[in-house]
């Protein structure tokens, strides 16, 4: 598949936390949605994505009580948006430009959906080691060794 645009790409829908919400709070939704993020909206203005790896390592692997600390605290702020016309060249560019792998996407400054690096490995030609990778199922054995 060969997408063009952002919105041909992005996973539709958000899911958010308020800046003041615990990291216990954002876990359980991200649990509940099976995502690995979340983004961090003040009122409807974005103002971070919090991933579960900030969680772990900012936090969690810091000392700091998920249940007091709250989704602001650690969550990676300002974050680089997209909106659905962007073509996926641009996102991808952003991606690796801020070193990250998932843009919100915002549509007349309210966030209606997310890219993430998975999305784009998708839009690549069936045989590009990308396009593998993007394929892949998760690999349920290292949550299994890991205990979860």
């Amino acid at each position: 598949m060969t997408a063009d645009f952002v919105r041909e790409v992005m996973t539709p829908g958000v899911v958010a936390v308020r800046p003041d919400a615990s990291l216990v709070e954002a876990a359980r939704l991200m649990r509940t949605h099976g995502i690995g993020d979340v983004v961090v909206a003040d009122g409807q203005h974005a103002v971070g994505v919090l991933t579960d790896r900030d969680i772990t390592v900012r936090a969690v692997a810091e000392g700091y009580d998920p249940q007091t600390v709250s989704a602001r605290s650690i969550c990676s702020q300002e974050p680089v948006l997209v909106a659905p016309d962007d073509p996926v060249a641009a996102a991808a560019a952003l991606m690796r430009a801020h070193a990250v792998r998932r843009l919100p996407v915002v549509e007349d400054g309210l966030p209606v959906g997310m890219v993430t690096l998975a999305d784009l490995t998708r839009t690549e030609s069936a045989d590009s080691a990308l396009a593998d990778i993007g394929r892949a199922e998760p690999d349920a054995s290292a949550a299994r060794a890991s205990g979860v």
